[in-house]
């Protein structure tokens, strides 16, 4: 039954919020992935002994599509309710969603360019190894902030389970 508060337009601004949060944070993965990718290859080719301690941004990259795979999943559970959602709710669900999704967007950024860097730098001098594992974890928790963000807004919209009904 659709009313104000329930419009039967709700639903779609829950599933924005799950393809918001999936999408942009495998954006973000893949340009750290692609971006560090070239140059762990360039690395390879000074020093193939280091091959595995360069592979850290790749790694750091794809745990951002984690964060939003985890939202996505808790958003897409409360998407479609037999009641009704409420607009608000829905609004809190896109909400969400683009929190994970533009931070794990920007930290991909930050870990791509960071880690194109520091491991050409790491192959020439394998001292700077530590500063840039510290510098992706600094871009890396970007990322972390915006799924504990979209957590903290999905933990309220619980309370609003008879709003429709």
């Amino acid at each position: 039954m659709a009313s104000d508060n329930c419009p039967v337009y709700s639903p779609f601004f829950g599933a924005m919020g799950v393809v918001s949060a999936i999408v942009l944070a495998n954006f973000g993965a893949s340009y750290g992935t692609a971006k560090s990718g070239v140059g762990i290859m360039a690395a390879g080719v000074l020093r193939p002994d280091n091959m595995v301690r360069s592979l850290t941004p790749t790694i750091m990259a794809g745990i951002l599509s984690i964060y939003g795979l985890v939202v996505a999943i808790q958003i897409s559970q409360n998407v479609f309710n037999r009641a009704g959602t409420p607009l608000a709710v829905s609004f809190i669900h896109f909400g969400a969603g683009l929190s994970v999704g533009l931070s794990a967007l920007a930290a991909g950024f930050a870990i791509g360019i960071v880690g194109d860097a520091g491991v050409r730098a790491f192959a020439q001098q394998p001292r700077l190894f530590v500063a840039m594992i510290l510098i992706m974890i600094f871009a890396e928790v970007l990322g972390l902030y915006g799924m504990i963000v979209a957590l903290l807004l999905l933990s309220g919209t619980n309370d609003a389970e008879g709003m429709c009904g």
